[in-house]
């Protein structure tokens, strides 16, 4: 909801500060005040183009601000602070937003929100969740064929809502079913030839069968054999050192019983040499004990290690021929063919998998269809009830010969809303072709149908603010009573702000702003007044006879005053 929208220096308005609100917010003037201008305010603050032509003469730059309230944790809120910009607690899940735009005289636009510069797209993004304009066409809300189709669901209300997620439901999982069986059909040859690869690796893989760290064994038993005998010599030499004669040298153990010996012959004169004599036993024991490991190591080694090293290589070449292909190692070899052996069992899978999406197709395309007609019907009555209602709208808005239409047909694909292209399209006179809305249509014609929609969909879809101009062009009487009527319906659940010249509209707004002007010879200065009480109905009473002081005028305005306030 728009609280408050201050201008400066655009075009004929020097400074003007709009004070609206929630309800029915009317805006009256003479002609070239500046009434419309009010209106191309808040186009700029919608994201709307501008130029410097709508700088006030004489002056460097124009600018709006606008006051919104706005839901704290709304989707407009969520773009504003994506946006950068700051927005003030204003009670319980309400805040505040201030939208601001400056145009200089050399063309340039800067755009504010939430306290913050930003590109003027935001403004635009921000704007369609806020306000929507009617009066000329290119500002019409229901424009597009989705649009139509949006308004059309909501009106058709929960009947329409329950069903349509069922489709959804359903469509998503089509959806999800097609795109698998797609991929699987698509790269049938390339998962065939993948899984015969695959065989081929497993088949070798398991001939050859390895055991785990079988390679680094081997290895190790290579290395062994291939030096049997320098090992055999080395331990045959150490043999002889430790426990016998060698050239003449004596052995360690015997040297070793000796030493032990001449200590304890002298150990009672010193009880210092006991332990010595003790520990060189215990040596004497360890040597002699090392002496009979390596007489079991030389008579264990192989006495065919050429034979038995020959058999190792060739295992070694085998397990070799597998690393080079699966891995550096056994257990990456062995860990390759877990994981091709899943991935065969999937990829052999594809077959069955294949045939099972297609029978699911199959399933939910059946439902999809079905629900998809369900949906048809479903918005062909309600299509039906809103043009009715509409076009009785439309004849109590001085249009007793247009008639609107809403086409539901059937589209060419099926989509998240079922199969339907809505249109909705106006007739304007009697024995014309319906037409799409915005064509065929005056301003005045076009912000009256725009209304009729509104007040038939504002109880299923309302939108935070409507602003119409030229609604009630080329009206009065009667039907001009009935438009303030409805715009007055309308405001129940949203906020309306008019452009109008008509006290039979006007005297049914909650809010009356006044755009006034004064002359200095050379340029207008234009500003806006808040009308209450014999203020309101002199400027009413100058809205029906152009003269603000006549007794009759003032008495007419007061009766529809009073009619407006009766409802």
């Amino acid at each position: 909801m728009i609280e408050e929208i201050v201008i400066r220096n655009l075009g004929v308005i020097g400074e003007a500060r709009m004070p609206l609100g929630a309800g029915f917010t009317a805006l009256t003037g003479e002609t070239g005040a500046g009434k419309t201008m009010v209106v191309s305010a808040l186009g700029l603050l919608l994201g709307a183009r501008a130029d410097s032509g709508v700088v006030r003469q004489g002056c460097d730059s124009a600018s709006v601000e606008g006051h919104w309230l706005i839901e704290a944790d709304g989707p407009v809120a969520e773009r504003v602070i994506d946006a950068g910009g700051d927005i003030d607690p204003a009670g319980p899940g309400k805040a505040e937003l201030i939208l601001g735009r400056t145009i200089t005289s050399e063309g340039r636009s800067r755009a504010v929100v939430g306290g913050r510069s930003a590109p003027v797209g935001v403004l635009g993004d921000i704007g369609s969740h806020l306000v929507v304009v009617h009066g000329q066409s290119e500002q019409l809300r229901l424009r597009s064929s989705t649009a139509q189709r949006e308004a059309l669901d909501h009106y058709a209300g929960a009947p329409l809502a329950s069903l349509l997620r069922e489709y959804r439901e359903v469509f998503h999982r089509w959806q999800e079913t097609q795109a698998e069986r797609d991929v699987l059909v698509a790269e049938r040859d390339r998962r065939a030839r993948e899984a015969e690869d695959l065989r081929i690796a497993i088949d070798e893989i398991e001939s050859v069968a390895p055991e785990p760290g079988e390679d680094v064994l081997l290895d190790e038993r290579a290395e062994k054999l291939a030096n049997l005998e320098d090992l055999r010599i080395a331990a045959d030499s150490a043999h002889l050192l430790l426990s016998g004669d060698v050239d003449d040298t004596p052995a360690a153990a015997p040297l070793l019983d000796m030493a032990r010996r001449q200590l304890e012959r002298v150990a009672s004169h010193d009880p210092a040499l006991a332990p010595i004599a003790a520990a060189i036993g215990e040596a004497s024991f360890i040597v002699a004990d090392l002496g009979s490991q390596i007489a079991s190591y030389v008579a264990g080694l192989d006495a065919d290690g050429a034979a038995e090293l020959e058999s190792v290589q060739e295992r070694r070449a085998d397990l070799s021929g597998l690393t080079r292909k699966h891995g550096p190692s056994i257990d990456d070899v062995l860990a390759f063919l877990s994981q091709a052996s899943d991935r065969l069992l999937e990829l052999d899978g594809d077959s069955d998998r294949i045939d099972e999406l297609t029978r699911l197709l199959a399933e939910d395309t059946a439902a999809i269809e079905t629900l998809a007609d369900r949906l048809r019907e479903v918005r062909a009555e309600a299509a039906s009830r809103l043009a009715t209602e509409v076009t009785r709208e439309l004849a109590a808005l001085a249009m007793p010969d247009a008639a609107l239409t809403v086409q539901v047909t059937e589209a060419t694909e099926y989509s998240t809303t079922g199969r339907d292209q809505v249109s909705i399209m106006l007739r304007p006179h009697a024995g014309s072709d319906p037409r799409p809305l915005g064509k065929g249509a005056s301003g005045g014609e076009l912000s009256r149908v725009m209304l009729a929609i509104e007040v038939v969909l504002a109880a299923t879809n309302p939108v935070a603010t409507f602003v119409f101009d030229e609604v009630d062009s080329g009206v009065g009487g009667a039907s001009a009573i009935e438009i303030g009527r409805r715009l007055a319906r309308l405001a129940e659940k949203s906020q309306v702000i008019v452009v109008t010249h008509l006290a039979q509209v006007a005297a049914f707004a909650t809010n009356h702003l006044s755009v006034v002007k004064d002359s200095d010879g050379t340029v207008t200065a234009s500003s806006v007044r808040q009308l209450e009480g014999n203020d309101r109905a002199a400027e009413m009473a100058r809205l029906l006879s152009g003269l603000p002081d006549s007794q009759s005028g003032l008495e007419h305005a007061k009766e529809l005053l009073e009619l407006a306030a009766a409802g």
